[in-house]
């Protein structure tokens, strides 16, 4: 008996490699165009992690003209979760992040490379596994578990390397006739890579991040099919990357050890390697030490975290970017107001260490983000947010459109922005004084600052609405007459004049603005007064005078 035989009796169905060699063909792309893909296995959440990939993956296609696609592993079936590839496309969607090609639901699909789910490529993985065992470089193993427990302590005992490897696999030597008869007899097997490595080589590989790195190489006959017929992952995205045509893969570095693995296994199915690019873990700060942003412990590695806080998707992508390349901060400088579809990310660039996770810098970003929105592209996203997330916020501004948008507008779209909103869950909070629903609801504490005594706060809201509020006013002109109150009684009207002779005055015009805003929306830090008064209009205006000359003590 030979090894076709052997091959025929384990797979007795499969197709010849050869029709799906023909069955996907090589792309029709432009020369120096980089296929890459995400390819994760639908088992919870995407971390923030996975998304950096899927930026990187996407920019490097888009930037060759070539191709991103998503390809959902799921040959491991134990770990999968209930509407687990619905997540994974539902998140890079928030993000703006659709791939050309891949899953674009549980069960649908685009591309003419497909399918793209594993557990629907069991044929074609089957007939190149049946092309390895025919050619002597597979073969079916029949240890047990018990079997390989029993190696394994062996091994610990004797402080051997672990593992199914040179004269620890037990089963690469039997011969065809001996693995025919076990086949017959029923007993249950699994199919194992015949290694033709050795730990006492090395392999070179450059990786397109890490650079020159070198690695012992792969000895371990390891499982390619499963007993379920299922294949594994190493031997999946072999098969897969080669027909899908994937030149570049980017993954995390914990990848990196597979490399001796991965590119034995393309050596001996005949195909040709892609290239690698092993990125750099998110670290995060924990008690003076670094560690991985991890899923368990931080609520912020899943990418929903950013869409449940209203953290618009721009600013997460952009955040990436940053850590991505560090010419990104300086590119962003001096083009603040270009897509970052216009930024050259350079994978070689990118560190070789991990970034450390900073949500202040991301909070900063988004701020910028948001800052350069028009009125009613604030109003749509923080609508569209609070209908999924806050019942209170999506009844103020569906009851008060209109209004709204003229809240929002103010100072927007001039040289220096308004920069109070970072997240959509912050509207409610930085605009609520603007609404006397909520403004009348909320006991004030009115910290006046410099200005503070009761008769000073009453004079000063006295005398401007009885002489210097003027609605038709232009800016300038309603600056002026706040000048013009604070000299009337006593207090300095510029600032400069004030910090050239302290002692001559009990305030300056700043402080007497302080108590008007203060008295106006209780808080000492708002977006410009003048456009403030302008929307709320006399009366809201007179009403929180008194209701502010009502709290004094």
């Amino acid at each position: 008996m030979d090894y076709k035989e052997l091959a025929d009796l384990i797979f007795p169905n499969a197709k010849p490699i050869e029709e799906y060699e023909k069955q996907y063909p090589e792309r029709n792309l432009p020369e120096g165009a980089v296929v890459t893909r995400f390819a994760p296995s639908p088992t919870g959440f995407v971390h923030l992690g996975s998304l950096y990939q899927v930026v990187i993956a996407q920019k490097v296609a888009k930037q060759t003209k070539g191709l991103f696609f998503l390809r959902i592993e799921d040959t491991d079936q134990k770990r999968e979760v209930e509407n687990g590839v619905t997540e994974i496309v539902t998140s890079l969607k928030d993000f703006g992040l659709e791939a050309d090609e891949g899953m674009t639901g549980e069960n649908s699909e685009k591309g003419s490379y497909g399918p793209y789910k594993q557990s629907l490529r069991k044929d074609i993985y089957q007939a190149y596994a049946k092309y390895l065992i025919e050619q002597g470089k597979a073969y079916p193993c029949f240890c047990t578990p018990e079997d390989l427990e029993e190696m394994r302590t062996k091994q610990e005992t004797a402080k051997i390397r672990p593992g199914y490897y040179g004269v620890w696999a037990k089963c690469r030597n039997l011969t065809v006739e001996e693995m025919v008869q076990k086949i017959k007899e029923g007993k249950p097997y699994i199919v194992r890579l015949k290694s033709p490595g050795r730990e006492d080589r090395k392999i070179k590989h450059h990786d397109v991040i890490k650079g020159n790195v070198d690695f012992p190489e792969n000895d371990q006959d390891i499982v390619i099919i499963k007993a379920d017929g299922l294949p594994t992952y190493h031997f999946a995205h072999a098969v897969d990357d080669h027909l899908m045509k994937t030149t570049l893969v980017i993954r995390g570095d914990e990848w990196l050890s597979s490399i001796p693995l991965h590119l034995q296994l393309f050596s001996m199915l005949g195909f040709k390697a892609p290239k690698y690019a092993h990125i750099a873990p998110i670290m995060k700060e924990d008690g003076g030490n670094k560690r991985k942003l991890s899923k368990r412990k931080d609520p912020e590695a899943a990418v929903s975290y950013y869409t449940e806080l209203g953290i618009p998707k721009e600013a997460v992508v952009e955040y990436l970017y940053n850590i991505a390349n560090s010419n990104f901060e300086s590119w962003r400088r001096a083009n603040p107001d270009k897509s970052v579809d216009e930024f050259d990310l350079q994978i070689n660039k990118m560190s070789v260490s991990g970034a450390l996770f900073d949500m202040v810098k991301i909070l900063d970003i988004s701020k910028t983000i948001i800052s350069k929105y028009t009125a009613e592209k604030v109003y749509e996203e923080s609508y569209q947010w609070a209908c999924k997330y806050d019942e209170t916020l999506r009844k103020l501004l569906e009851e008060n459109k209109e209004y709204s948008i003229r809240v929002f507008n103010i100072e927007r779209g001039n040289k220096k922005p308004r920069k109070d909103i970072a997240k959509w869950s912050d509207v409610l909070q930085e605009t609520e004084y603007m609404y006397e629903s909520l403004f009348e609801a909320k006991k004030h504490e009115y910290p006046y600052q410099t200005i503070s005594t009761s008769d000073k706060v009453k004079e000063i809201l006295d005398a401007y609405m009885k002489e210097y509020y003027h609605p038709e006013d232009d800016k300038q002109t309603w600056f002026d007459r706040i000048k013009e109150l604070a000299g009337s009684l006593g207090y300095a009207k510029e600032v400069k004049e004030y910090k050239a002779n302290p002692d001559a005055y009990p305030g300056h015009v700043g402080d007497v603005s302080t108590v008007l805003r203060v008295a106006l929306t209780g808080r000492t830090n708002t977006p410009d007064m003048y456009e403030i008064m302008q929307i709320l209009g006399k009366e809201k205006i007179e009403k929180r005078f008194e209701l502010a000359k009502k709290a004094l003590k």
